[in-house]
């Protein structure tokens, strides 16, 4: 069901508040980008902001910034996931501990930040903390699972970015959690080339037809063994296919997952760096390209808190492939994407093969367009304002009361 999306209460803002909002990398995920988006907007909006990050290679975000932002460093991390998270919020801990400055609201975007905050208001540093929730997890280690029953139990307040989330809080924490949206910048992604998509086309070998484009790395979310499986299906009818599957910037290596996967892809004899292309991480600028190098969007993931880049190729003009369950069901008609069961390569397959077809790419592109403007960072803000201006209104209440 499309959701409706409705104006928000006019509701007095102080002249300038003061948020700092957390995130747990400094490189393109989700819940990163939702970050440093939603601190440009509520900058433009009038309001102070800083962007705390944990960096671990010490070169920060890859653009330009318009608003404050704390690198806080992340040194070499221990092989071990359950230690690893432990010293990354330990880093956040000790940083902000020494910190002077003082906010209206303490933001966390992730578990991570989540629990350091939760330890800072412990100790009595910060007097509350907002987190939202993009997704959960299903961990194996109780470690982490601990970790993340704490960022979501002991938040004053959660907010989340879809319904699926909002339906899971209340169902497994008993949490009634606002939505906000996400957006895309439609500056930074459109359709109009700039001039390097040749150069970058070069550099990545992509040279086939039809290219196919995937964004979010190698992991069992993105589905990606199934999508690995159909596209082998489409090289027996486009041997010049091509698949490209960028980013895989993550915490979690999934090592046995992606050993699984190019063990597959040898099998099924899919040549890794001809019809595969891996490039890693993409540096922001050449993103918008690669979007419009590709003929079509292919994101059957079984797991996403929204699936941020499903907008971005919207917005950079191309015809989507993705799944047929929530989120995305939840913003995209069938008229405006081709939805697919995910747990079947063979129709995922069927869908690659169709989109080939001009007229309907075209039309999947030109209905997809109406989705944009529904999905903007500055009325991700203003959402956002009307909820912190929400809490403190009940915490006032509440001080008051006491």
């Amino acid at each position: 069901m499309i959701e409706s999306i409705k104006a928000v209460p006019c509701v007095p803002q102080p002249t300038q508040l003061r948020i700092a909002l957390l995130t747990y990398s400094t490189k393109p995920r989700g819940s990163v980008i939702h970050t440093l988006e939603l601190a440009e907007a509520l900058q433009a909006l009038g309001h102070h902001v800083c962007v705390y990050a944990l960096d671990k290679d010490g070169k920060g975000f890859d653009r330009d910034l318009s608003y404050e932002y704390q690198s806080i460093p992340a040194q070499l991390a221990p092989i071990d996931i359950d230690a690893l998270i432990g010293q990354r919020i330990q880093e956040f801990v000790d940083y902000l501990s020494q910190s002077e400055q003082s906010y209206d609201y303490y933001h966390a975007q992730d578990c991570i930040s989540a629990n350091a905050l939760a330890i800072l208001r412990q100790r009595q540093h910060i007097p509350h903390f907002i987190r939202t929730v993009h997704h959960i997890e299903d961990f194996s280690s109780p470690y982490l699972q601990q970790c993340q029953e704490r960022s979501i139990r002991e938040a004053d307040f959660c907010l989340c970015v879809s319904d699926r989330t909002q339906a899971e809080l209340q169902q497994h924490y008993k949490i009634n959690a606002p939505r906000v949206i996400n957006g895309v910048n439609t500056q930074r992604f459109s359709p109009i080339n700039n001039g390097s998509e040749a150069m970058l086309k070069e550099r990545l070998g992509l040279d086939g037809s039809p290219i196919y484009l995937s964004v979010g790395g190698i992991e069992p979310r993105k589905n990606s063994i199934k999508l690995l499986q159909a596209f082998a299906e489409v090289l027996a009818d486009y041997p010049q296919a091509q698949l490209a599957i960028a980013g895989g910037a993550t915490l979690f290596d999934y090592q046995p997952y992606r050993d699984e996967f190019f063990a597959l892809a040898q099998r099924l004899g899919v040549p890794i760096g001809k019809s595969l292309i891996l490039p890693g991480v993409i540096a922001e600028a050449e993103l918008s390209a690669l979007y419009r190098i590709a003929d079509a969007f292919v994101f059957p993931s079984v797991k996403e808190g929204w699936g941020l880049v499903v907008l971005e190729a919207i917005a950079s003009g191309i015809p989507i492939i993705t799944s047929n369950q929530s989120p995305f069901t939840e913003f995209l008609l069938e008229t405006q994407a081709l939805l697919v069961n995910p747990d079947s390569p063979n129709a995922i397959a069927q869908a690659m093969r169709s989109i080939t077809q001009p007229e309907l790419a075209h039309s999947l592109v030109q209905q997809s367009q109406s989705i944009l403007s529904r999905y903007t960072w500055e009325a991700s803000a203003e959402l956002h304002l009307h909820h912190y201006q929400q809490r403190l209104t009940y915490s006032q209440s509440l001080n008051n009361y006491a």
